[in-house]
């Protein structure tokens, strides 16, 4: 730290080339202690994403690939439900849930009926067709290309049975609680869908 930017100075006696230079060394203090704080100026993000259903998928691909776009380092973190996201397959299938959704447009007891899940789910499918919004598939393949770290929890994928083979390809496997919390440590913004 520079002496002169911590003595006071006496703006009613002081010339105005002390007063410059009272500035100058706040200035320069200010700008090195940004220097001190900032990494590479990169922000980064960490996502937590534990729902699997077709309307969970949505926010944190759409943040991630939002925020890769905006030069970010993204890490998303698929745990339990959220596995189904990153699985070829089921990211295909995923159904929208609609008991307990309070956006519905239908009473819960209509909403628990066997078949009301399909009809919300072809609802939303075909809102989603004609909006031209992308699908699940296209914003994990805009992710993957945007550099965005899509992580699959390893404890999750031997609970469940999942086999590795089954993500896309791009998916980071192998990837612990321990590794997702350090990210989200040193990240800037933390999120859990």
């Amino acid at each position: 730290m520079n002496s002169d930017a911590d003595a006071p100075v006496d703006t009613a006696t002081a010339s105005v080339e002390d007063l410059q230079a009272q500035i100058q060394a706040l200035e320069e203090e200010v700008s090195d202690l940004r220097e001190a704080t900032d990494d590479d100026g990169q922000k980064s993000m960490t996502i937590i994403a534990t729902k699997g259903t077709l309307d969970m998928a949505y926010p944190p691909l759409i943040l991630a690939s939002t925020a890769a776009a905006f030069g970010w380092d993204v890490v998303v973190f698929h745990t339990f439900w959220g596995l189904d996201i990153l699985h070829e397959e089921k990211s295909k299938n995923l159904k929208l849930s609609a008991v307990g959704n309070p956006s519905m447009p239908m009473p819960n007891a209509v909403a628990a009926l066997p078949f009301m899940d399909s009809v919300a789910t072809s609802m939303m499918e075909k809102k989603i067709e004609e909006n031209g919004t992308a699908t699940i598939e296209e914003l994990i393949e805009t992710s993957l290309d945007m550099g965005v770290d899509l992580q699959a929890c390893q404890m999750t994928i031997e609970l469940m049975g999942y086999d590795e083979d089954e993500f896309y390809d791009g998916v980071t496997t192998g990837v612990g609680a321990a590794t997702a919390l350090q990210h989200m440590g040193d990240a800037d913004v933390q999120l859990m869908i």
